[in-house]
């Protein structure tokens, strides 16, 4: 068992450290400063960022400025998230290019890790479809399952009014104000922050896979979806596999971009009842969706496949 709060000696580092670790001597246990950063970040935006918000529009945003909430959208995801990942960086561990991963990857890898993300976002869906199966048949069956059903339908339909108005555009002027702050601005921020400084903090105590993991499922949770939980753990698994693998921090930046922006391509294809809207498909088949599923798993795990068979040839030469 790894003691997390143990500081480690000096060149005294586990095997399965990244050996470019071991010339960065952290001011106080990685551990603590992942958990600032976690901590630190949720305060700033969800804390300090909510409350700016509300003393600028009032508690009446659903008639305030779209354009004015998206632009303190970005404000909040620029200053609360990105900056105090790169000033942590700077205190904490010195050098910020190596804590971050400021690595710019080759083609093929950027090539393989997004043909990973195009059969991961149906997989997902699909997942989340069958999930959405169950979840009605047991409410329907249970009184508890049906009770708490309610309230994460509460807090569901809080969120897709929020992403609605978010994403509604009337413009081609809006529609880029959108990508920049759905797309291009989370990407951005939230990977500097999720998988540059917090996951670059735990793989200095622990395994790759469990400091990817951990900083996913803190993902998830930050992200407030109730349903789409696992998915997006999932997903921001993916990206610290991403970032680990590649060394680079800009390709969990392009995959987290591309995944946005296929969504908001979707809202302006779509609409809002399409994309958003959580609730089973009249037309849905649990037994072809399995099979759809169950397909797309064992594509993904070809492309995870070749990725590591990618990397290990580039270690061996």
């Amino acid at each position: 068992m790894i003691d997390l709060d143990k500081e480690t000696p000096e060149n005294n580092f586990n095997e399965f450290i990244d050996p470019s670790l071991r010339k960065i001597h952290p001011r106080i246990s990685p551990i603590t400063a992942a958990f600032i950063g976690l901590f630190g970040g949720f305060f700033l935006y969800q804390v300090i960022g909510g409350f700016l918000t509300l003393a600028i529009f009032g508690f009446d945003l659903k008639n305030s400025s779209v354009q004015g909430l998206r632009l303190m959208t970005m404000a909040g995801q620029i200053l609360f998230i990105l900056l105090p990942a790169l000033v942590f960086s700077k205190w904490f561990y010195e050098d910020v290019s190596e804590i971050i991963r400021f690595r710019f990857p080759r083609w093929e890898e950027i090539l393989l890790f997004t043909l990973g993300i195009v059969i991961l976002t149906p997989l997902l869906q699909y997942y989340l479809s069958i999930q959405t199966f169950f979840i009605d048949k047991w409410a329907n069956t249970f009184q508890f399952v049906h009770n708490i059903k309610n309230a994460l339908d509460k807090l569901n339909d809080l969120m897709d009014k929020s992403y609605g108005n978010l994403l509604s555009v009337h413009s081609v002027f809006s529609g880029i104000v959108v990508v920049i702050v759905v797309s291009i601005i989370p990407a951005l921020c939230e990977e500097v922050m999720f998988r540059g400084f917090i996951q670059r903090s735990f793989e200095f105590r622990l395994k790759p896979i469990w400091a990817a993991l951990i900083t996913a499922i803190f993902f998830g949770v930050y992200h407030f979806n109730p349903y789409g939980l696992l998915p997006l753990i999932m997903l921001g698994f993916y990206f610290g596999y991403a970032a680990y693998m590649s060394k680079s921090i800009f390709v969990p930046m392009s995959l987290h971009f591309f995944n946005n922006f296929t969504a908001v391509i979707f809202y302006f294809i779509f609409g809002e009842d399409d994309v958003l809207n959580s609730s089973i498909n009249k037309n849905f088949d649990l037994n072809s969706s399995l099979l759809i599923l169950i397909t797309l798993i064992i594509l993904f795990g070809v492309v995870i496949y070749l990725i590591n068979k990618y990397y290990a040839k580039a270690k061996s030469n």
